[in-house]
């Protein structure tokens, strides 16, 4: 959550930078590829973060309703798919990378490759993510404590 922070924080100053200097007239260009990479880890690291908390996940809904094994199933064949999901994203973006280095973009000298690594990044934290969800589900069960807006409801 910490990275997401970074990134949206870099994303928020570099654009705003872009905007003062460009309407002074004196404006950075590279700060258009600033923006750019705060963008793309932004999203890749939020995809990792929203994995870890189970937030974006609406297979969980359904989960909740049921008990024991049919639960137990669905849980794990849900994140069994992400899981999937999250290798292929580890391997592409590692030929993407790896592609990446083959060309620069003008004007700039950096090449694609630094642009394209938050997606293994992604990928990897995902797995690690899917992965220690598997394993506490099948230790301690996937029924959580109920939700924190429900039992802080007042009436």
């Amino acid at each position: 959550m910490i990275l997401c922070g970074v990134a949206i924080t870099g994303f928020t100053v570099s654009v705003s930078c872009d905007i003062v200097t460009r309407v002074l007239r004196s404006p950075w260009l590279w700060l258009q590829e600033v923006t750019m990479t705060f963008f793309i880890y932004g999203v890749f690291i939020g995809t990792a973060a929203a994995t870890r908390r189970n937030d974006h996940l609406y297979l969980a809904a359904i989960a909740e309703s049921m008990s024991g094994r049919k639960r137990l199933a669905l849980e794990t064949f849900s994140r069994l798919v992400v899981l999937g999901v999250a290798l292929c994203l580890v391997w592409f973006g590692y030929l993407n990378v790896l592609d990446g280095f083959k060309s620069l973009r003008m004007p700039s000298m950096t090449p694609l490759a630094s642009l394209y690594a938050g997606i293994p990044l992604c990928g990897a934290l995902v797995a690690l993510f899917t992965i220690e969800q598997m394993v506490n589900g099948w230790k301690n069960g996937f029924d959580g404590p109920p939700h924190e807006a429900a039992a802080t409801h007042v009436t």
